[in-house]
């Protein structure tokens, strides 16, 4: 390779690391039942869309706790860190080849670490634990339009990094 070729290469792989093109991009895995995509990055923000159990989703920026991503389908906006994970989840709730009776909501708590002696050691341990409003707080759900109606006509802005 002569001096001038060394260069050039040399100035190309410079190039290609400043611009994040060097490798394969990122990709991270959604480690809860049902994650959110939204169109910015706060809890207040917009749903674009959702995103499943086991997904990768390519990682195209960070910002605070926040990742922006590309979805399977094409779709982008922010996720937040904590229903992300570097692991590739094998198994999908849903797929002909996962056999078994477990419903996504224990693939994605046994994909954290919970599972059903975790609980009982839990609840063995904090015995003046009333799990009442817990549960009854999981079986809550609020429409996203009902939610982005509520914050316009009361003028909230979600801020950046939805602090």
């Amino acid at each position: 390779m002569t001096r001038h070729s060394q260069r050039l290469f040399s100035l190309g792989a410079m190039a290609l690391a400043i611009t994040g093109f060097a490798g394969e991009p990122s990709t991270m895995s959604v480690q809860v039942k049902t994650g959110q995509l939204r169109a910015a990055p706060s809890f207040l923000g917009q749903l674009v869309g959702p995103v499943s159990y086991g997904e990768r989703l390519q990682i195209l920026e960070h910002q605070g706790d926040w990742s922006k991503v590309a979805a399977p389908g094409g779709q982008t906006g922010w996720v937040h860190n904590s229903a992300l994970t570097k692991k590739k989840i094998v198994m999908k709730a849903g797929d002909p080849d996962a056999q078994t009776a477990a419903s996504g909501d224990e693939l994605a708590l046994a994909g954290k670490g919970f599972n059903s002696e975790v609980e009982a050691d839990f609840k063995a341990k904090n015995q003046a634990v009333d799990f009442a409003w817990v549960d009854r707080m999981e079986t809550l759900r609020v429409a996203p339009e009902s939610m982005q109606r509520f914050l316009a006509e009361g003028g909230i802005h979600p801020l950046e990094g939805g602090k």
